[in-house]
């Protein structure tokens, strides 16, 4: 493989990446809304509208993640991009709460396919000794969709109709269906055990135990952003701050792209504690202004703390999962990596909401700062920083163990 870490299957697989999680992000940011505004639903029943998108989401990491090179990463994102473009025009129906909850639970399973593959294919295209960097430049497609994503979402639901969101999500997933299957996958050659191992159910062939503690602590980092995601239009209302919040994620997407390629470098130079640190305590400072926030400018500064803390967290997390991993296990240690994020993201939004009717919104984003703080304990007193495993960086180079399909 080349060193040249821009080349093109780098480039292309990052850009279907960022539509499908900007599709994502754009809907979580609203549905509760609409699920209030629409359906009646209670704060509860809006947090679990938004929440349960992400128990599909997990559910399809989990076996996706397993038989992600069994069934082979080509097939997995062609028909996961098939199934994502058909549960999101399943959106234009939605008469009851209980449909609803359907819809976003088979919504999420198809961006759950989706985004397991991707995040497998494009470590095949970044150098090993650009693991750090190459990652968070990834990573930064998936920080702008959390960016982009809600603010187009919160533009669009001040401006036009729930279905003029909806068609706008189906013809950008369509797009990028029809992008995965005019891109050329490169598949993990596995062998004859190998193969056998991926056609067990046994634990291991579903989780990596490598990846499963930094997955933990993502699970809290998840669980503290959630507040944010998903109820950050209703606090806005509260505090009169509604146009500067569309603003928030503006920020939240200038300071990841200003700091990201930095991050990155930092974690190859300098190891990952120079990062992950700093992003605990920043996502930590963030909720607690958002929280004592009162004017526009107080709400813009706890966006670019957020970005600093969440975004630097969530691909640097996946770094160190790559740096943990054995080669054929990637797609596994991701999966486990993302199942613990997911899952704070998709229990937080029913948690704060619950949290909401016992707390104002102060009170619910305080609470949140403490989960960041919890974060920098376990991690300063469970994780032991490792170099790359000798599989994935000494032994036989990645492109030995993949075949490119160019087949159309």
């Amino acid at each position: 493989m080349e060193e040249k870490l821009f080349n093109k299957g780098f480039i292309s697989i990052t850009m279907i990446n960022f539509i499908v999680y900007l599709v994502y992000y754009l809907l979580m940011v609203i549905i509760a809304v609409i699920a209030q505004d629409n359906l009646n639903a209670s704060l509860g029943q809006a947090g679990l509208a938004s929440g349960i998108y992400i128990i599909g989401t997990l559910l399809a990491r989990l076996f996706m993640g397993k038989k992600l090179e069994q069934y082979g990463r080509k097939a997995v994102l062609r028909y996961g991009a098939i199934f994502y473009l058909l549960t999101t025009i399943a959106y234009l129906y939605m008469p009851t709460i209980g449909i609803l909850y359907l819809v976003r639970f088979l919504n999420g399973f198809g961006y759950g396919t989706v985004s397991t593959a991707t995040n497998a294919i494009v470590t095949a295209y970044i150098p090993m000794k650009k693991r750090g960097e190459g990652i968070n430049y990834y990573g930064l497609s998936t920080s702008l969709a959390a960016a982009i994503g809600p603010f187009l979402g919160m533009i669009l639901l001040n401006t036009t109709s729930f279905y003029t969101i909806i068609l706008t999500s189906i013809v950008m997933i369509a797009a990028t269906m029809l992008a995965c299957f005019f891109f050329p996958v490169k598949n993990i050659s596995l062998s004859a055990s190998q193969k056998k191992a991926a056609a067990s159910w046994k634990l291991e062939s579903f989780i990596e135990k490598k990846a499963l503690f930094i997955s933990f602590v993502a699970f809290f980092m998840g669980l503290a952003y959630s507040s944010v995601l998903s109820f950050l239009s209703s606090y806005a209302q509260t505090i009169h701050l509604v146009t500067a919040s569309s603003f928030f994620f503006v920020v939240y997407a200038l300071v990841i792209t200003a700091t990201r390629p930095m991050s990155g470098k930092i974690f190859d130079a300098y190891g990952e504690n120079a990062v992950i640190y700093p992003s605990y305590l920043f996502l930590t400072a963030g909720l607690v202004v958002l929280s004592l926030t009162s004017s526009a400018w107080m709400l813009l500064v706890a966006g670019a703390l957020v970005g600093l803390g969440y975004g630097t967290f969530m691909s640097n997390g996946q770094a160190i999962c790559l740096k943990m991993a054995d080669s054929q296990r990637i797609g596994i240690a991701l999966s486990t990596y993302f199942v613990g994020l997911d899952l704070g993201l998709g229990v937080g939004p029913y948690l704060f909401g619950e949290l909401r009717t016992l707390l104002s919104f102060q009170g619910m984003y305080l609470s949140a700062a403490v989960l960041p703080l919890f974060c920098t304990i376990l991690y300063k007193l469970f994780y032991k920083s490792v170099p790359a495993t000798a599989d994935s960086v000494e032994a036989a180079p990645l492109e030995d163990l993949i075949e490119v399909d160019e087949e159309i």
